[in-house]
């Protein structure tokens, strides 16, 4: 197809077009493949650093965003001399700006440089060995889950039928037996407006208790 020659239905002769890029499926061209992969290294070590927005993912909004109001504050009632508060607010703002600056100053490189050590470490080892550890574990884990399943469906599977069939000819019935005395109920002997009522009631109740 590079350069080649063909002839249509009428008879006339011509060539193959020439892809500059090569094959979209299998590029010829390297030099293009390598300026790709030059933009990309480039594009990720030399892009552009925001110096107005440097929490552009929002890590410490919540965090260390401390202003004066949020750690000093005077109630309703309880207010000091309009100066003091005001040189109060002055002092901790500008302590705070220009004392972590100084830290950042002193401290801002090296700490960079470990943590830049720190994380290059664990993306090695999470690229060299944990993921080659756990793919390696799961292949595996496969085989022992295929052995594992085998002896279930051929040992355990017709045993805990068995044992299912055998259990489930079992009946169990309840039955809640009642008391058939009646309640023993006591009442004064003044409710009552004759003796012979009295009388009857012991009767009842020892015929009761005796039964």
């Amino acid at each position: 197809m590079s350069g080649g020659k063909y002839v249509d239905s009428e008879g006339h002769l011509y060539t193959v077009p020439i892809r500059e890029q090569g094959n979209i499926y299998k590029p010829n061209n390297k030099a293009m493949a390598e300026e790709m992969n030059e933009k990309q290294v480039y594009d990720a070590h030399t892009k552009e650093i925001d110096l107005v927005n440097r929490d552009p993912k929002h890590l410490n909004d919540d965090v260390v965003k401390i202003d004066f109001e949020d750690v000093i504050a005077e109630p309703e009632g309880t207010h000091s001399f309009d100066g003091i508060w005001k040189a109060s607010f002055t002092t901790f703002t500008v302590t705070k700006y220009w004392f972590y600056r100084l830290l950042s100053a002193l401290f801002g490189i090296p700490m960079a440089l470990i943590w830049g050590i720190y994380f290059a470490i664990l993306s090695f080892l999470h690229i060299w060995a944990v993921v080659p550890c756990i793919k390696s574990f799961l292949i595996e884990i496969q085989c022992i889950s295929r052995v594992y399943s085998i002896y279930v469906h051929t040992f355990c599977d017709p045993l805990f039928e068995a044992i299912g069939k055998i259990f489930s000819n079992i009946r169990i019935n309840t039955q809640k037996e009642i008391d058939q005395k009646p309640f023993l109920i006591l009442l004064p002997a003044y409710q009552y407006k004759n003796f012979q009522t009295i009388e009857y009631l012991k009767n009842f109740m020892v015929n009761t208790c005796t039964s």
